[in-house]
């Protein structure tokens, strides 16, 4: 009687193991990179609930959105700052977010825009803020532009309108 000759695996297989694995992180990385990039550029949109405030008391208080920082009472564009943000700008009641400090690289200098959106002639209505290329609810109308340049991939749910995919 032959004795069954016991062993594990041989080089050749744990290569082959170790090729799949790789392979498989391969595929993983690129969109563990995009669920980084979606999160901070949500992070990063909590900087504009700063400024929020200071452009509805102007709206409220004048009639007209602010043309800028200043008449907004808010520092200059280049003093609101954070971790992922280098810049917070307003611009007929639109807040764009600057990326940059330490924002992933794939973000640094793009932009994040939230416009306001109010009830023609009804100060004291609250401004509802769209971000990016959202419909402009119904009897709504919007002011500012949309300068908007990061991918729609990378951007939150609450980010994408109708043209993002």
């Amino acid at each position: 009687m032959i004795a069954a000759m016991e062993r594990g695996f041989t080089w050749i297989e744990l290569l082959l193991v170790l090729a799949a694995l790789g392979a498989l992180l391969l595929m993983a990385i690129p969109s563990m990179q995009d669920g980084v990039l979606k999160r901070q550029v949500k992070d990063a949109m909590q900087l504009a609930t700063a400024v929020e405030p200071a452009v509805q008391a102007t709206y409220a208080a004048t009639g007209i959105m602010p043309p800028d920082n200043k008449t907004a009472g808010l520092p200059d564009p280049d003093k609101i700052v954070s971790q992922l943000v280098k810049g917070v700008n307003v611009a007929n009641g639109a807040i764009t977010i600057t990326f940059g400090n330490s924002a992933h690289k794939a973000l640094d200098g793009l932009v994040l825009t939230l416009r306001p959106a109010v009830v023609p002639d009804q100060k004291i209505v609250p401004i509802a803020w769209l971000c990016h290329d959202v419909a402009v609810p119904s009897g709504m109308q919007v002011s500012g532009d949309d300068l908007t340049n990061i991918p729609p991939k990378w951007l939150p749910v609450e980010c994408r309108g109708s043209r993002a995919s």
